[in-house]
């Protein structure tokens, strides 16, 4: 079948994906599979399996972003890629052999949904299958590969009346976002199965937004500004960190602008004490001192070392100065927990369910029962948290979910809970009201999906 005719009924209306720069061979296929099946298999996230040492003894840098390529674009479709390979095989592959079937899964992810051409990706992915210990492994993937070439259409057709194949969303998630979003459950779908934009963040105490499109457009990035976020510039197309423009000596950070969107209503002023709770990994830490000039007392605490680490390196390439300190927010103790802040960021741990377009795994790694474990620990941080909160003090709750459990119910039950706590209403032309808060739903130029609701500490 010809590499421009291979369309199928669930990619209809949408653009293909770019190809990579060029067709690497069979180490950076094998490399992917490895990748989705630590995902599949073993529940460990993504960004951990791309750090794998076969994925990093790839010594191409090509061959590396066709690894992350083919791995992301895989575990976006995983239901219909899933699906069609259980349609095309006689029987279920057995456990032991899980691996291979990951394989048969980047073998159709490239044949629906990349511009390599039809030959290489199954030439490619075959020659990965080739092992001493299964003789057979590499004629299975080719007979799988090549079947789905002529039969592929009319597969795909039969199976886009499965909800989880037509979305790309587990059953469970799909069912929570219906009840959530009546009005707005397919959108959230299409937006979030679609490739995230990249957003910049300009560092406001070295340049201005104006400035930095013009360094930007000297080499050849074409941007535009958000509309909400006064730092922020939407790429037109993403490129690596490297090709931007004084990044390293901190005149620019990547941040979704639904993330910028933290320091605006924080609103710290120069001299305020603030506490940045669940920090990692900073950047909206250096948002707020960015805006406050550099002039806060600022304590930014998170309970992974590593994590917190990286805070520190990010303030320092952009010049920034505040304390990083380990710690559970959910049971304070130590210095920081002794302070009274005037505003507090409180972007809880959460389902993620936001930035699902951004982190693919997340769909197959969460489970329905962890909202309720989410919500439990989202409650407990709030009640331990909100002592530390001085009287007249803000805390700004966050999170980068859809689902209400952790949005605007929490905060509601929060409410109904503390006498001292009142809602700071939320003015803006972005977003939707939701409760005592405001929601912004994840779109396909837009957004990414967040939660924020600000919450004053009145007078005793």
């Amino acid at each position: 079948m010809h590499a421009a005719s291979r369309g199928t009924p669930l990619a209809e209306g949408r653009p293909r994906e770019k190809a990579p720069p060029r067709v690497a061979g069979a180490a950076a296929r094998a490399a992917a599979a490895a990748a989705v099946e630590a995902v599949r298999g073993r529940g460990r996230s993504l960004s951990e399996a791309l750090a794998a040492p076969q994925v990093l003894a790839l010594s191409d840098g090509r061959d590396r972003a066709l690894v992350q390529e083919l791995s992301y674009g895989t575990l976006r479709l995983l239901p219909r890629l899933e699906a069609l390979a259980a349609s095309l095989m006689h029987k279920p592959m057995r456990a032991t052999d899980r691996d291979l079937e990951a394989l048969v899964l980047i073998g159709l992810y490239q044949l629906i949904a990349t511009r390599i051409p039809a030959h290489a990706a199954v030439a490619a992915t075959v020659a990965a299958a080739k092992s001493d210990e299964r003789p057979w492994a590499a004629g299975l993937v080719n007979a799988l590969l090549r079947r789905f070439e002529r039969e592929g259409a009319e597969l795909d057709a039969r199976l886009a009346a499965i909800p989880r194949v037509r979305w790309l969303f587990p059953d469970w998630l799909l069912h929570r976002l219906q009840a959530a979003w009546p009005d707005h459950w397919t959108a959230i779908c299409e937006a979030s199965n679609a490739r995230p934009p990249m957003t910049l963040r300009v560092n406001r105490l070295r340049t201005d937004r104006r400035a930095y499109a013009q360094l930007l457009a000297a080499e050849g990035i074409a941007s535009r500004p958000l509309p909400y976020a006064d730092a922020a510039l939407r790429l037109d197309t993403p490129v690596a960190t490297d090709r931007l423009p004084g990044f390293d000596s901190g005149l620019v950070s990547v941040q979704d602008g639904a993330a910028q969107l933290a320091a605006v209503l924080l609103d710290a002023q120069p001299g305020d004490r603030v506490l940045d709770a669940c920090a990692a990994p900073g950047g909206k830490t250096a948002h707020i001192l960015e805006r406050a000039g550099n002039d806060l007392d600022l304590t930014a605490v998170d309970l992974d070392p590593q994590r917190i680490e990286r805070v520190a390196q990010g303030l320092a390439r952009l010049g920034l100065r505040a304390r990083t300190c380990v710690g559970d927010v959910a049971r304070p103790e130590g210095g920081w927990a002794r302070d009274q802040y005037g505003r507090i960021l409180l972007d809880v741990p959460c389902s993620a369910t936001g930035v699902i377009r951004r982190h693919p795994d997340i769909k197959w790694l969460r489970r329905d029962a962890d909202i309720a474990q989410l919500a439990d620990l989202q409650r407990r941080i709030l009640d331990a948290l909100w002592p530390l909160l001085a009287p007249g003090g803000v805390l700004l709750y966050a999170t980068c979910s859809v689902l209400p459990e952790e949005n605007e119910d929490q905060v509601a039950a929060f409410l109904a809970r503390t006498p001292d706590a009142a809602p700071r209403p939320i003015a803006a032309e972005w977003g939707l009201p939701r409760g005592p808060g405001r929601q912004i739903l994840p779109e396909p130029d837009g957004m990414d999906g967040f939660f924020y609701a600000r919450l004053e500490k009145t007078a005793p």
